[in-house]
């Protein structure tokens, strides 16, 4: 079956999901489960480079917080949890990590926008299930 799976990772309730998916896919393989997580959340345009400082201070409380939390679900559930926090562009990102790390599974949540914006803007999820050089699951 899998022997390298990859969770996209980002605290929400949809990648909550896929993580739950995840841990159990990994206890059925019995191998580790990755978990990536992009961050993207600093500031393009500051007026200083302190609001840049406070906004990375804030990111990577976050990060630790959200992959502390997946780690010890995991944990409950018997399976290894590797978490890497990677600063990037969201699908860029996890599908040149999913590339480099020949990941063969690639589990991300389903997060529903309105069929317009879907239409006009793509979706996270649609653009890994057309990039990425694996297997995708997308869990809702």
């Amino acid at each position: 079956m899998f022997q390298k799976i990859l969770v996209a990772y980002d605290g929400s309730e949809g990648s909550k999901k896929a993580l739950r998916a995840g841990i159990a896919l990994a206890n059925l393989c019995e191998v580790p489960l990755h978990a990536i997580s992009v961050e993207e959340r600093l500031p393009y345009f500051a007026a200083t480079v302190g609001e840049i400082q406070e906004a990375k201070v804030e990111a990577d409380a976050f990060f630790k917080r959200i992959t502390k939390e997946a780690r010890d679900e995991a944990a409950l559930e018997g399976v290894e949890l590797i978490t890497r926090v990677v600063p990037g562009h969201e699908v860029e990102t996890i599908v040149t990590y999913a590339r480099e790390g020949h990941f063969d599974l690639l589990l991300i949540g389903f997060v529903g926008h309105s069929n317009v914006f879907g239409r006009i803007m793509g979706s996270t999820s649609q653009n890994l299930a057309r990039l990425a050089p694996c297997t995708v699951m997308i869990v809702k």
